[in-house]
């Protein structure tokens, strides 16, 4: 399918043949009819993209200062590649489009294929021929509602929500300034809800437009002088800003023909330096409008289908959806005479061309359109062929395209021999083709079982999202594929149980989990010296890693399986690998969560068969600028210091003795090691009885903490 992506480094819009999207459970596949382009929000991701890198960096001084502490702490290479692999990322422009359902994933009751519908979601309703989008972020149309008219349901929902914050009445005066497209949205919504409207811009052609649909317009020089006849000298109760500039002249134009004690509503991106002196004698109130409204940014409403009860909720974003489809329903809302220019989506570039100014033409409503086609399976993207290397026995399949692949695994594995790239998904397609392209992978695809089912991969790499581990290294293996997977290897002991009574039926796969640190050069070197004192150990793993809301996919026990299984698990494994076998019991405290934390500040003393100890202190109520992980192990008349990869101090005998370099977490020699096995057959890079033992320790550590008892793994 053809879809528009914007490339923010290089700042280029380009129209790209990317695999289709499939639908997820709560997800239906949507082939699009026409979508709508955003004059602002579009237009200012489209100018940044064109910036240069000093502009990049002025735009966005808060990115800046995330790199400069992400240097001090990782290293100027380290960190450099980072933000040009993030920089590198394709962009999924667009958030409003219309068409029809033509496949529903699981759980999608009240939908039905054939279905005509409005979608809205940044990173769903985008800019291409097949958009997947959650159930509550689609709307069902009426017979009378084309799409062209549908394609305006998310802008008009984001002018409905900044409308309903005003809390307006019947009868009440209501001044709209700024007559963009969201500005003659608000200004019906305003109208048809009963109250007395004015709208006010400096484009005579927006004013004649908005006396057109039957509304009083003015111009920004007659707004003083009209508001007074206009509301019988008493000023307007609710003023409602839609203008998009950088001045302060809507927020001060807003405070001079208010009313006293007036709501004043914010939608559109202007300058917010309040006048005090005007807001303060009027005592305004005055708000920033946030989208579409209750459920905007909340995961577990957009993403998951969890809809807020209607008695304590009454407008959703969702139910905003619904009452601008019926504005449109009942004529009350008119779209149509706000488009300006339309577009096939093969000259969608074009559309930018003319929302940024390049083309010196005036525009209101941009439309993409789509060709009308049965849908294909076009789940597959085939790349141009590539050299295939003749030692190589490693044929890849990746699963899974996010930024931690295409920033550290990808460019990793590019640096062993003998690996073959072949395929790569992704669900929605649009990373698979990028990552694809990117490292030379065979063809790109969104369906995890063509790579997994494709008799050419002999390998499959797994970086999808923590709930999805288990599950396709159970399907992996019992294809006969060897298995690389991500931390964790599974978040729960249903889900381990399954994946040691499938490795006790394998015998020719190999399986590996990303414990990286292990193979890390200094890591080596450290467990080398520890091996040789043969005595027990006592290693303090203590790890600053950052604060993550409670909302984060991460903390999600059902999706990321919480911080502690999800990523301290590493830190465990790498105590483990000094040791030379997992833990046999765990004792866990925590410090209160206090409605901001999520049982991530917590510190964990395993003991080992042996009779070692190691402690891991994982902590979220740092500072980030600080070093993320020191390790400090105690052994047979030794001390060794490990700090975040980069330096190795070893003390012994009155002598110390220091390694330095450039931090090195071991992604490369993981690949090595596992690539080494596969050729060569033998025992796994990291015994079975380890990976098994080490998830298992973390399942044990949750459970410690909650029961505050120590447990017995």
């Amino acid at each position: 399918m053809k879809q528009l992506l914007q490339n923010i480094k290089t700042g280029k819009a380009t129209i790209e043949d990317v695999p289709m999207p499939i639908p997820r459970e709560g997800q239906a596949l949507v082939q699009v009819a026409t979508s709508l382009v955003s004059a602002g929000t579009e237009r200012m991701v489209v100018e940044f993209a064109e910036k240069s890198l000093v502009g990049k960096a002025r735009s966005r001084p808060d990115l800046v200062k995330q790199v400069l502490d992400k240097a001090r702490r990782e290293g100027v290479v380290n960190t450099m590649q980072a933000a040009f692999n993030r920089l590198d990322q394709p962009m999924a422009l667009g958030y409003s489009s219309a068409g029809t359902i033509v496949a529903l994933g699981k759980n999608m009751r009240g939908f039905k294929v054939g279905q005509r519908v409005a979608c809205a979601g940044g990173g769903y309703a985008v800019h291409a021929e097949y958009n997947v989008v959650p159930r509550n972020l689609l709307t069902p149309l009426p017979k009378n509602v084309d799409f062209e008219s549908a394609a305006f349901t998310t802008l008009g929902a984001i002018a409905l929500h900044g409308f309903r914050l005003a809390e307006p009445q019947l009868g009440e005066n209501v001044a709209v300034i700024g007559l963009g497209l969201l500005g003659l949205l608000t200004i019906q919504i305003a109208s048809a809800a009963g109250c007395n409207v004015l709208g006010i811009d400096l484009d005579p052609k927006r004013i004649a437009l908005a006396s057109s649909l039957g509304l009083e317009a003015v111009s920004r020089q007659q707004a003083d002088s009209t508001s007074q006849p206009f509301t019988a000298n008493r000023g307007f109760d609710v003023v409602l800003i839609c203008a998009d500039t950088p001045s302060n002249d809507p927020v001060e134009l807003a405070g001079i023909i208010a009313r006293d004690r007036a709501r004043v509503v914010a939608t559109g991106a202007v300058g917010l330096t309040l006048p005090r002196k005007i807001y303060y004698e009027k005592e305004l109130s005055f708000i920033n409008s946030r989208s579409y409204g209750p459920g905007r940014y909340d995961s577990n409403y957009e993403e998951n289908g969890h809809d807020y009860p209607l008695g304590y909720i009454r407008w959703t974003e969702g139910r905003n959806f619904e009452a601008v489809v019926d504005l449109m329903q009942s004529g009350k809302l008119k779209v149509k005479p706000l488009i300006t220019h339309r577009f096939p989506i093969e000259k969608a570039t074009q559309a930018y061309e003319v929302i940024t100014g390049k083309k010196k033409e005036s525009f209101l409503g941009v439309l993409l359109t789509y060709p009308e086609r049965k849908m294909k399976e076009e789940r597959k993207l085939a790349f141009p062929s590539i050299v295939n290397r003749k030692s190589s026995i490693v044929n890849l399949g990746v699963l899974g395209a996010g930024l931690f692949a295409n920033s550290v695994l990808l460019p990793s594995i590019k640096k062993v021999d003998g690996i073959q790239l072949i395929g790569i998904a992704s669900s929605g397609g649009l990373h698979a083709q990028h990552a694809g392209k990117k490292f030379g992978f065979k063809y790109a695809t969104s369906s995890e079982d063509e790579i997994i089912n494709d008799p050419s991969i002999n390998t499959v790499a797994i970086l999808t999202r923590h709930d999805s581990h288990a599950e396709l290294v159970v399907k992996a293996l019992k294809a006969g594929k060897h298995v690389f997977v991500e931390k964790p290897l599974a978040i729960n002991s249903e889900q381990l149980s399954v994946i040691s009574k499938q490795l006790k039926k394998t015998d020719n796969c190999l399986l590996l989990t990303g414990f990286n640190r292990r193979f890390a050069p200094l890591a080596q070197n450290l467990q080398s010296l520890v091996s040789n004192l043969q005595s027990p150990l006592h290693a303090h793993y203590c790890i600053n890693a950052g604060y993550l809301p409670p909302t984060h996919w991460t903390q999600d026990p059902n999706i990321g399986g919480g911080r502690i299984i999800g990523e301290a698990c590493h830190f465990v494994d790498f105590i483990t690998f000094l040791v030379g076998v997992a833990p046999v019991s765990v004792t866990a405290h925590a410090l209160p969560n206090e409605g901001k934390y999520s049982e991530d500040n917590v510190s964990m003393t395993f003991t080992f068969p042996d009779g070692s100890i190691g402690v891991v202190d994982y902590l979220a109520n740092g500072d980030k600028s600080f070093p993320k992980e020191r390790v400090e192990v105690f052994c047979g008349g030794m001390v060794a210091v490990l700090d975040d990869f980069v330096s190795l101090q070893v003390t012994k005998d009155g002598k110390m003795k220091q390694e330095r370099g450039a931090q090195d977490k071991g992604w490369v020699n993981e690949w090595k090691a596992f690539v080494k096995s596969i050729r060569e057959g033998g025992e796994p890079p990291i015994p079975y009885e380890q990976l098994i033992g080490v998830t298992k320790s973390t399942f044990a550590a949750v459970e410690s903490l909650r029961s505050n008892k120590r447990i017995e793994i």
